[in-house]
């Protein structure tokens, strides 16, 4: 059901004038649902619609998770550099308060959610391989400019939304894996080689035809590019549990991701980013079961499948994607 417009929150209404976006003629807007970790806004100006959003300082989720609100100048950062390298792959930005934390963007009203296609069982391998080479562009593309570093010196943001969250607060509940996921942490800290988004997930990812764009970068950071392809391959596993009926073909846009990612590296050795996503990925795999940010479509008996994979690879370190796809495989009979 559509939600009726309403008056828009004063902060935000403030961020839009202070930002030159607006007048002084009241704002009436949509609130927009799905996220944990902003107030989004649909607001519609005399201009047009735009999209706003303000980061929350405590995310909505069950455990007490807290990130700096200043986060989304590094995501309005992100999106301008992503802008450059592939021209279209993400919101055209319009304005971003840093005092009151707003980000405005252009809105996008014909684009559907790579999510929802795939809840519904639509695996498209076109798709996929867009996502895998957008990536590895805008990677590319930030790695042969490595002054960008300094606009991005956000790690410790990208600590307590990525690394503690999913990979430390895992390894509290799994302690025999502790030395595995604190290793995770520390090589991925230790790889710090171009510009990441640091939240690569379908919800994340608009699609109009075959083409992506990537939202939500509040996580962005000067830090590991293999954890940007971990983190999205993950989703394509964990998928095939939503959706079983579609799990051969989201095996298929697991490979055609990785591989068009693959092709795209060009700022340091394949093999060797390969191994570090390998070894990412059930990490990540088992913190969307244990970590502080459980899928929503997981019941116990999807969990257990979970660290029935993930466990055993953790402990013996993967080299190869092609390693961690045929223990899914094998365990859910694809």
């Amino acid at each position: 059901m559509t939600r009726m417009s309403e008056a828009v929150p004063e902060l935000f209404a403030q961020a839009l004038r202070e930002l030159g976006l607006a007048g002084d003629e009241p704002l009436r807007g949509v609130p927009l649902t799905g996220g944990v970790s902003s107030d989004i806004w649909r607001i519609d100006t005399a201009a047009g619609p735009v999209c706003a959003k303000r980061a929350l300082p405590k995310l909505r989720v069950a455990a007490d998770w807290r990130a700096p609100i200043e986060r989304n100048l590094y995501e309005a950062r992100w999106m301008r550099v992503a802008d450059a390298a592939v021209p279209g792959c993400t919101p055209r930005v319009l304005g971003q308060h840093p005092r009151l934390g707003v980000l405005v963007m252009g809105w996008l009203p014909a684009h559907v959610p790579w999510k929802q296609q795939l809840r519904d069982g639509l695996a498209d391998e076109r798709t996929a391989a867009a996502v895998g080479g957008t990536l590895a562009r805008i990677h590319a593309h930030a790695a042969a400019r490595p002054a960008l570093a300094a606009e991005f010196d956000s790690q410790a943001i990208f600590f307590d939304i990525r690394l503690e969250p999913y990979l430390l607060a895992t390894a509290r509940k799994h302690a025999d894996l502790a030395p595995q996921l604190q290793a995770l942490v520390c090589s991925t800290q230790a790889q710090a080689r171009t510009l990441v988004h640091g939240d690569v997930s379908p919800k994340n990812i608009l699609v109009d035809g075959h083409a992506p764009v990537l939202l939500d970068a509040e996580c962005a950071v000067w830090s590991d590019p293999a954890f940007d392809l971990a983190f999205c391959l993950n989703h394509l596993l964990l998928k095939c549990l939503w959706t079983p009926a579609a799990a051969a073909g989201f095996l298929r846009c697991f490979d055609a991701l990785a591989q068009a990612y693959r092709d795209g590296i060009a700022w340091e050795p394949a093999d060797a980013l390969e191994q570090r996503a390998a070894q990412l990925l059930p990490g990540l795999l088992l913190a969307r079961a244990d970590g502080k940010s459980p899928v929503e479509y997981l019941d116990e008996r999807g969990r257990d499948r979970v660290r029935r994979v993930a466990r055993p690879l953790l402990q013996r370190g993967p080299a190869r994607l092609d390693e961690v796809v045929q223990a899914w495989r094998q365990e859910i009979g694809t």
